[in-house]
């Protein structure tokens, strides 16, 4: 068998941003001859780690010039075809072997590094010849002298590879892969959001860069064009564009192979944000069989990933693959049909349905983008009840600010969903601290529901709007809409409406230190409800009447009313509920000094703040508070703070406004004498040097009125 000097690899790439401590480690497999897989999607940038594996120092050192690459996408896929091209690439001087074993003197005679690059052409289970190709790559893969390195889409490689998912850049290697293409340094923030709205995908970010640089775009148009084109964006001049790498994984006989509509599969969850649960395939794509098995197929091509229980991509795959037409789509109908059928049940406190529509904190992101697309493209009024739906289920289980809020304040006056989703919205507002934004939404909704006479729907906003007045400090007009709205109910003989007026009087009261007057509007509330399954009212009367006799300094009522609604609440697991009556109990304790006691119910508290950000500042404002008391101030400072920031971050106003005086008054401590906490201070924050308290406490506008909670 003659020899010949075989065939040099492409060189290096230039650069291999954030690679560093990975190439380390395969650098290190290669010396011990171990074979080596690279799985990702296309452009992910296996084949750069693969050559600058092959040009590696220590590789070089290691193995001399016997370091081969062979693109398995530019010959036939056939056994024989592979083996001429093995024997020439690494100079074995066999024009045609007939098997692996004609070529094993030559292969076993010294040590070689051997890349495959985009092996998933002849490694595809679907291909043809597929069982003797694989064979020859699984004999590569166990000699002793030779380092076997696959670069490849798809996960099916020789079983003794070690395998190597590879995933995008850090946000830092992705700068740099587009700072050295674009050369520009201008508006830093604005390449960052663009780089991640890429997902960090190295040949995305590249193109992107290649693209603006030849066209010499600044970064305004740059962003201008990304927002109108998105991923048709990333094609170069050279006619190398992401569309023709995702195109590729799709016309592989393995994704042909799936099933008649894996496109539109492919599309459907390319369309949610957050990808597919795998446990809703079966509710979600009925008409899809084996749907995990095949979606294990789109993962095992690399098409998909799995991050919890989501199946999901990167995002320049979901912009590629993402229907045009959401409409259009067949799969991605029914799944919008059965997502809205999900959202219809009624979320009433009292019954067990709230509990069973708690699926929405996972998927919320899914449901608001199609809502979002389906409000614009779509004039079926189904769209707009069920976006007040959504929005009633992100108030009681994922209190956040939506995108859709925009789209419902657009909607013309005389659409008859307008009132409906402004009201929800405004309830969403309140859930997360926004009292100033739920008073107008509510105030807008009353003007509707006045003008179309719709008395019921008044009767319930006013009570609504008397609460938030209350909590915005305005009680006397509080109390006036109360009123208003009982003697609506009044009118309609309805019983729980009328205990629902009378506790929201009492708080109002209660607010007022009109103890007495409190005290009887919750209790007559009791006796109102006394027959009825309004269990959640009768709980929040009597964890009001624990707050009364709290105030009023007495040692013992407060305990059994706030035991009575921590049991009621317990056995209804109302989680909300739960959290605040854990929260009264610390108030109480902090009262009387027993910080154990108050320890043990904040712990309580965290337990039940779930998805509630909002909660979750009530918590460290509470735990802040516990620690000023027991004087360890610079720890209560840090925790007042970031109870700050929680706040204005979710735009509660009124809750930040109440981190005020208690932040004032651990400045205080630290610097004088501490403010006893029930003082009624008003002085100006100190002057010491504290940036990040100025941050937060300094804007106090005039118009803004205190809280009064």
């Amino acid at each position: 068998m003659s020899s010949t000097s075989g065939e040099s690899p492409p060189p290096a790439p230039r650069a291999c941003f954030g690679r560093a401590e990975f190439i380390d480690k395969i650098v290190d497999l290669a010396e011990n001859l171990k074979p080596i897989a690279l799985i990702g999607v296309g452009g992910i940038g296996k084949t750069s780690i693969a050559l600058t594996l092959l040009h590696h120092d220590r590789t070089k050192q290691r193995f001399g010039v016997n370091r081969r690459f062979i693109h398995c996408d530019q010959f036939p896929t056939s056994c024989a075809h592979l083996l001429s091209r093995l024997s020439k690439v690494v100079g074995a001087g066999m024009e045609n072997p007939e098997d692996l074993a004609s070529l094993r003197p030559f292969l076993s005679s010294r040590e070689m590094l051997i890349v495959f690059d985009n092996a998933e052409s002849i490694l595809d289970p679907e291909g043809a010849n597929s069982e003797a190709i694989n064979a020859v790559m699984e004999e590569l893969s166990q000699f002793d002298n030779i380092c076997l390195c696959i670069t490849s889409r798809i996960s099916v490689v020789p079983t003794d590879c070690e395998t190597f998912d590879i995933q995008p850049l850090s946000i830092d290697a992705a700068r740099d892969a587009f700072y050295r293409i674009y050369k520009s340094t201008e508006r830093p923030d604005l390449v960052d959001a663009i780089l991640e709205q890429l997902d960090f995908h190295p040949l995305s970010i590249t193109l992107l860069a290649t693209v603006a640089h030849q066209n010499k775009w600044n970064m305004d148009r740059l962003q201008r064009e990304w927002e109108r084109q998105r991923t048709r964006t990333l094609q170069t001049t050279h006619d190398k564009s992401f569309a023709k790498t995702i195109e590729l994984s799709l016309a592989c006989p393995m994704f042909q192979e799936i099933t008649s509509d894996a496109r539109g599969l492919l599309e459907a969850v390319a369309f949610f944000p957050q990808g597919v649960d795998e446990n809703n395939l079966d509710w979600l794509f009925p008409t899809i069989p084996d749907g995990i098995n095949t979606f294990d197929k789109f993962c095992a091509l690399s098409l998909t990933h799995r991050s919890d229980s989501f199946v999901t991509m990167l995002a320049p795959l979901r912009d590629h693959l993402r229907p045009r037409d959401p409409k259009s789509s067949s799969l991605l109908h029914i799944a919008k049909e059965k997502y809205f059928t999900r959202m219809s049940v009624d979320l009433n406190p009292n019954r067990p349905a709230l509990a069973n529509s708690g699926w929405i904190a996972l998927e919320d992101l899914n449901v608001e983008y199609l809502l979002d697309v389906f409000a614009t493209i779509d004039a079926d009024p189904s769209v707009w009840d069920t976006c007040a739906k959504f929005i009633d289920h992100l108030a009681h289980h994922k209190q956040r600010p939506t995108v859709l809020g925009p789209k419902i304040e657009g909607l013309p006056d005389s659409h008859p969903s307008k009132p409906r989703c402004l009201f929800q919205l405004a309830r969403l507002f309140k859930s997360f601290g926004n009292h100033v934004e739920c008073k107008r939404l509510l105030t807008c909704a009353l003007k509707l529901q006045r003008q179309r006479g719709n008395r019921r729907a008044v009767a319930l906003t006013l009570r609504r709007l008397s609460e938030v007045n209350r909590i915005l400090g305005f009680r006397e007009e509080g109390i006036r809409l109360a009123e208003e709205s009982l003697q609506l109910y009044k009118q309609f003989k309805d019983v729980v409406g009328q205990a629902g007026c009378s506790l929201d009087l009492a708080r109002l009261f209660y607010g007022n230190k009109w103890l007495d007057a409190a005290e009887e509007a919750a209790s007559r509330t009791i006796d109102l409800l006394s027959e009825r399954s309004e269990r959640f009212m009768v709980c929040e009367s009597h964890r009001l009447l624990g707050n009364i006799y709290r105030s009023r300094g007495e040692t013992e009522k407060p305990i059994h009313h706030l035991e009575i609604a921590l049991g009621l609440a317990s056995s209804h697991n109302w989680t909300e509920q739960l959290f605040w009556i854990h929260r009264e109990f610390v108030e109480l304790f902090l009262d009387r000094d027993r910080f154990d006691d108050a320890q043990t119910h904040i712990e309580r508290a965290k337990l039940h703040t779930g998805n509630r950000t909002f909660f979750v500042g009530h918590t460290v404002k509470l735990q802040a508070r516990l620690l000023y008391r027991q004087h360890r101030l610079e720890e209560a400072k840090s925790e007042a703070l970031r109870a700050a920031d929680i706040f204005e971050k979710l735009g509660a106003t009124n809750a930040l406004e109440g981190c005020r005086p208690l932040l004032r008054r651990i400045e205080g401590g630290m610097n004088k004498p501490v403010v006893p906490e029930g003082s009624t201070d008003n002085g100006e924050f100190p002057t010491r040097k504290d940036a990040v308290c100025r941050a937060h406490l300094l804007f106090t506008p005039s118009e803004r009125p205190a809280q009064s909670k």
